[in-house]
């Protein structure tokens, strides 16, 4: 569950669940040997997710969402692929293909009546892998590893029928890639004779062909009833096609098989037709399948859209539905968070579900309760959505006549009055550093991996300075050196370790800018956001002074990953006064140093850029994202200090200020020529 956890709790589970997935996928992609089902692999997963999508600021270095599979360590030979092998993004409801396919006609920046045609086809339940052929003749076959380097599995790859060997009117250089994979009825009668023999018996068919795959000697792989379906390509001399529809064509007509369940789409009614169609045929067909991979067909278009982490923005995955059961709500507790969030939490008689039991559930907020006139002993249905996170569907007893749940009206932390804010579903304690759970968090926060770093300054170390009253906010770290003849002679603490839990705080006196904005705990700002800020705006100090402006909210949102939001939040701490207090009190403590921008460095990095009016060619997104690459800062308002001003048709007011402060301003085919010289 995520929506149950405080960010203390968060940070623990993702730690344990980094080393866990780490490990499932070493023995999944590097030795074949799973020890869970791909449900129960996908459950930690999707968990590990939604965490993150939760607690940015708590996403690790080794997290699995920012790698694809597992680094090879087995014996077979390492290849760097030409170009990455990324993943897909997975989407579980009519709902997310929509948005996906809206997202796509944004950030192109379509017109209502313009199209965006898509392919759909089976998502094969088996093990990628790249086909390089070089003047069409097979020169390397590589498996996915962590989508960076693969291992070479040349010889094997050449024992599948499936996979030709020379290929004629292919480009020069071709890499085609798909999916290894053993059908149904390959698998039992393979698994029939490995019995008889005495051999290893595998626990599914996509474990058997990645097994198979993954052999030292070939013959073993010859003798395995391996298949293969081409999807796509990656490094490729020209072009295969305009479309991805013929692109897939021209492969099969060069002798890759392609799934016959491979179409276009034309919307979205189209798209979900075709999942219907599938998702009915999928216990007859000859192969394992998991959902259905949609991608927009134009690959121009695929080009513009790019990719995003480890996934490509043109592309998703709808995965099968979810599946269900029912048992009894036994309690509902309740969680105060480090932003002071209260939230509920369902406790379950457990039950399994899809292989795995569930005893708790999220019950997200007040509204969602209601929603569903959730009452302790109440007959629910629920379901892991995506075969992941448990969350109750149905209340199956909400006519019986019982009462109403009481949602708390104050925190049962501190007991201070707990309110929504306008427009918020979520029922917030107004304690602020007086409740234990906040503040405790807030110093746990400032002082994590992620943000300050100070090693030694644990969970049990602030929770005894708190209770001896040295610590009331983040500031007061610095000043812990005040009461070193105090903690010298404490229960654990002698003079050694003291001077060093001193030595690490006085070492974090110049700390990463962007690691001490996301330290303060503003809500929605984790550290990637944080470097977005700091990118644009240099110092906390600019930032603050753009925050308190008259065109906060506007300048703030233009900000490339920033928005709304996260624009928001930022002008609601910085304009409370407290806030704006314990910061003073922070920074005549410490120094953070400059940032450090890792964008590319060109004669308008650090520079202002606004574009203003309708952008013909690119979306205003694509825009603000050429500009970041350039090292540049999207701004969305002109003023003294832009350096250059974008304008499309339409431009008007914008364009006017632009005039009158004598800035630069250029056409897009100009700013066109800019990206392209850089």
């Amino acid at each position: 569950m995520t929506t149950e956890l405080d960010a203390a709790q968060a940070a623990n589970r993702l730690m344990r669940l980094a080393k866990l997935i780490a490990k499932h996928d070493r023995l999944y992609h590097d030795r074949d040997a799973p020890e869970i089902s791909d449900a129960d692999y996908d459950a930690l997963v999707r968990e590990n997710r939604e965490l993150e999508e939760r607690f940015p600021h708590l996403i690790r270095a080794d997290s699995p969402s920012q790698r694809l599979g597992a680094v090879p360590t087995g014996p077979l030979a390492k290849v760097t692929h030409a170009r990455p092998m990324l993943s897909i993004d997975n989407a579980f409801s009519n709902e997310e293909v929509a948005e996906f396919v809206a997202r796509v006609r944004r950030f192109l920046s379509l017109g209502p009546d313009e199209a965006v045609a898509m392919t759909a086809e089976p998502k094969i339940d088996g093990l990628s892998c790249s086909l390089r052929y070089e003047q069409g003749r097979l020169v390397l076959g590589a498996t996915r590893g962590d989508g960076a380097v693969g291992e070479d599995v040349t010889p094997n790859v050449r024992t599948i029928a499936d996979i030709p060997q020379e290929i004629a009117g292919a480009p020069d250089v071709l890499e085609v890639r798909g999916e290894v994979y053993m059908s149904k009825a390959d698998f039992a009668a393979l698994n029939e004779r490995q019995e008889a023999s005495g051999g290893k018996i595998f626990a599914n068919p996509r474990n058997a062909a990645a097994g198979s795959l993954r052999q030292k000697d070939s013959k073993i792989t010859e003798a395995r009833p391996l298949r293969f379906f081409a999807h796509g390509w990656g490094e490729v001399s020209d072009p295969l096609a305009e479309t991805q529809l013929l692109a897939v064509e021209r492969l099969k007509a060069l002798g890759f098989p392609v799934s016959d369940l491979f179409v276009k789409c034309d919307g979205v009614e189209a798209m979900l037709a075709h999942y219907r169609k599938i998702e009915t045929a999928r216990a007859d067909l000859p192969y394992d399948i998991d959902g259905v991979v949609y991608k927009v067909d134009r690959l121009d278009w695929q080009a513009r859209l790019g990719q995003v982490a480890r996934a490509p923005r043109w592309a998703l995955a709808h995965k099968f539905p979810a599946e269900k059961a029912e048992t009894t709500l036994e309690a509902i507790d309740i969680q105060v968070g480090r932003t002071g969030k209260l939230t509920p939490v369902g406790r379950l008689k457990p039950v399994g579900v899809g292989g795995v039991m569930v005893a708790n559930v999220t019950l997200h907020n007040r509204d969602e309760i209601e929603r569903l006139g959730l009452r302790v002993g109440d007959r629910v249905r629920i379901q892991r959505a995506g075969d992941v996170i448990p969350q109750v569907v149905e209340n199956l007893t909400r006519d019986e006549k019982r009462a109403a749940y009481a949602f708390p009206d104050h925190c049962p932390e501190c007991g201070s009055e707990a309110v929504s804010e306008d427009g918020e579903v979520d029922v917030r304690c107004t304690g602020g550093l007086i409740c234990p759970a906040q503040r405790f968090e807030r110093l746990r926060h400032f002082v994590s991996r992620g943000a300050l770093d100070i090693e030694g300054l644990g969970e049990k170390s602030i929770a005894e300075f708190i209770e001896l009253g040295w610590l009331h906010s983040p500031a007061d770290i610095f000043r812990l050196r005040t009461h070193r003849d105090e903690l010298v002679g404490r229960e654990g603490w002698k003079d050694v370790s003291v001077d060093k839990l001193l030595a690490a705080i006085e070492a974090k006196r110049d700390p990463d800018p962007a690691r001490f904005l996301f330290g303060l705990g503003i809500r929605h700002v984790g550290i990637v956001t944080a470097k977005d800020l700091l990118r644009c705006f240099g110092t906390i100090e600019n930032l603050r002074e753009t925050a308190t402006g008259e065109s906060a909210q506007a300048e703030l949102s233009a900000v490339d990953g920033v928005g709304p939001v996260v624009a928001e939040a930022l002008v609601d701490f910085f304009h409370e006064e407290h806030n704006r207090e314990a910061l003073d009190d922070l920074l005549s403590e410490v120094s953070p140093k400059p940032f450090e921008s890792s964008a590319k460095q060109t004669e308008w990095t650090g520079k202002t850029i606004v574009f203003t009016g309708s952008l013909e060619t690119m979306s205003r997104d694509e825009a603000k994202t050429q500009a970041e690459r350039l090292g540049a800062r999207a701004a969305g308002s002109v003023s003294a200090k832009t350096d250059l001003v974008v304008a499309g048709p339409g431009a008007g007011s914008k364009l006017k200020k632009a005039e009158e402060l004598g800035v630069r301003v250029i056409g897009e085919a100009d700013w066109a020529k800019i990206v392209a010289d850089a």
